[in-house]
């Protein structure tokens, strides 16, 4: 695992890295070699004719110091197969076969460039071995560049965020297929933020199947600790709902990122009052754009004997419960659903708190709800644990997983130690270290280790009582293959303390997966949600 080190530096790539690069450039280049050798014999008898003797020699050269290469690569292979991930011992004399590696591109090259030389000179042969030839330098070419720049290129990520000036809400008008259409048409509302084309409300429009006379506000701006935001009258369900937009540019990372604890400013009984902080930033500007700017005074204006209801996906999930707690003194009645939101978002006690007016909804693995820094640093040790029982070579640790991906089967892949090691093993967070320093002395954990430090942040909790939708069944390795059937149950808090990895722990947060979900579980009359905890209070879920 510790990164090797060559030319007085070290590496970001370690001694067991190399199986797969290097079985790559093996396969190339035997079928180069095998390519050169049936060349030769095929036409040696046509190499007497003017400067046939240096194509000669410079094939039966070439093929040698192929070999030498094949040799060399497979031994590098070889070496890089032994030992474990944190017991590098049996690959220590990797660093020299490198070194030989390196040292046999400059004759490579040279020879390379002598038969272009004598191509270039007009030698007078049989075609066949002067393309033959013409081949070997660029194939040569192309082998090279990549064996030495393969880990040379940066990776860029790019965002695209919205901003904008307020302006007039455009009127909409329906494509024939329904759809709304991006062309503007003023009217007396505001519409605040950067929907320059009209389409980011046309689509909201056809997503929710309101009227346009329903919306009272709508917020496109979008800054670092302020979110978009909408406020509609939902008529079949007599609310005023504020729904509050989740994660979708680089200023809402940056919101998520700031993770640091506050002290909410809300009007409760609740003592410790420890929040997220950027979560807490957003949704007191939303709470401010409410009241300051009369937004809800406006609502219940036009339906006074409407409830207040609040709603967010993730970020925006996190968002709406802060919200709903700030608001909830001057509305008592107010109902918050939280779609997917992060874990890591308040104390205990403003989760018991809230668990009479918030619900949460997730999804199967959704690594969101179970995301605080606390348990990432958890996930660290469990990492590094793992890491640290591990007694099979990486490269089969990859190719069980690549397999488990394509085909299926047993996910688990037993990789503890054997024999006495195991009691080692069994006192925790300290088996990494004696076997780190048993096995590695090179590579051993300092006193800042994460083994060893407490946690930086307090623990936070998710909002409210939970709901957790969960697949029944197998529904294919994609998801595309059948249906999935999914049932609903509530549990506690504690059921999503440590982060899961699995291969739907990201796609199980996407909001079209989400509402997939709800959609197939209200559709099939066998799926109920299982009755309250006993001492909890009851929550509407209509």
């Amino acid at each position: 695992m510790p990164g090797m080190v060559l030319f007085g530096r070290r590496w970001a790539i370690a001694s067991d890295d190399l199986v797969f690069p290097g079985f790559f450039e093996l396969v190339v280049r035997v079928l180069w070699w095998i390519g050169i050798l049936t060349l030769y014999l095929m036409h040696r008898g046509k190499l007497d004719c003017a400067g046939g003797a240096l194509l000669s020699s410079y094939l039966i050269v070439l093929m040698i110091l192929l070999a030498v290469v094949i040799c060399t690569v497979s031994a590098i292979m070889c070496v890089s197969m032994r030992g474990t991930i944190c017991n590098p011992g049996p690959r220590k004399s990797m660093s020299k076969l490198l070194y030989i590696r390196l040292a046999l591109f400059f004759p490579e090259m040279v020879w390379a460039s002598l038969g272009a030389a004598w191509v270039a000179d007009g030698v007078q042969c049989d075609r066949t071995v002067v393309n033959g030839i013409i081949a070997t330098v660029v194939v040569r070419t192309q082998i090279w560049c990549p064996v030495t720049l393969r880990r040379a290129s940066p990776c860029f990520i790019s965002s695209r965020t919205i901003s904008g000036t307020t302006r007039s809400l455009p009127r909409w008008s329906a494509t024939p297929q329904g759809a709304p259409s991006c062309r503007s048409r003023t009217t007396d509302y505001d519409l605040v933020g950067g929907d320059q084309l009209n389409c980011h409300f046309g689509s909201i429009l056809h997503t929710t199947g309101l009227q346009y006379r329903d919306f009272i506000h709508v917020s496109f701006h979008d800054k670092v600790y302020e979110l978009p935001f909408i406020v509609a009258l939902d008529h079949r369900k007599e609310s005023v709902v504020v729904a509050v937009r989740g994660t979708m540019s680089l200023q809402d990372v940056l919101t998520d990122l700031s993770a640091e604890s506050e002290v909410l400013d809300v009007e409760c009984e609740v003592q410790d009052r420890l929040a997220h902080k950027g979560i807490s930033q957003a949704a007191r500007y939303v709470y401010r754009r409410l009241i300051n700017d009369g937004i809800l005074s406006q609502a219940f204006s036009i339906a006074p004997e409407y409830r207040l209801v609040i709603v967010g996906h993730s970020l925006g999930g996190g968002a709406a419960a802060l919200l709903a707690t700030m608001l909830r003194a001057a509305y008592p009645q107010v109902r918050c659903y939280a779609f997917s939101p992060p874990r890591g978002l308040w104390s205990k006690a403003l989760h018991e708190y809230s668990q009479s007016f918030i619900v949460s909804l997730v999804l199967g693995k959704d690594v969101i709800p179970r995301l605080s820094v606390t348990n990432l640093e958890d996930l660290k040790r469990r990492i590094l644990r793992v890491v640290a029982h591990c007694n099979k070579p990486k490269y089969k640790i990859l190719l069980h997983g690549l397999w488990y991906e394509l085909f299926g089967g047993n996910p688990n892949f037993p990789t503890e130690l054997d024999g006495g090691d195991q009691e080692v093993l069994t006192q925790p967070l300290l088996g990494e270290q004696s076997l780190l320093t048993r096995w590695s002395p090179a590579y051993s954990f300092s006193s800042d280790s994460p083994l060893d430090s407490s946690p930086k942040y307090p623990p936070l909790y998710p909002p409210g009582r939970i709901i957790h939708l969960q697949e029944e069944g197998a529904s294919g390795r994609f998801g595309c293959c059948s249906a999935a059937q999914y049932s609903a149950k509530w549990s506690h808090e504690a059921e999503f303390s440590k982060i899961l990895i699995g291969p739907k722990m990201l796609t199980d947060h996407m909001p079209d997966i989400v509402m997939r979900a709800l959609d197939s579980l209200v559709s099939d009359r066998a799926a109920c949600v299982s009755c309250p905890a006993q001492g909890v209070s009851g929550v509407d879920v209509a």
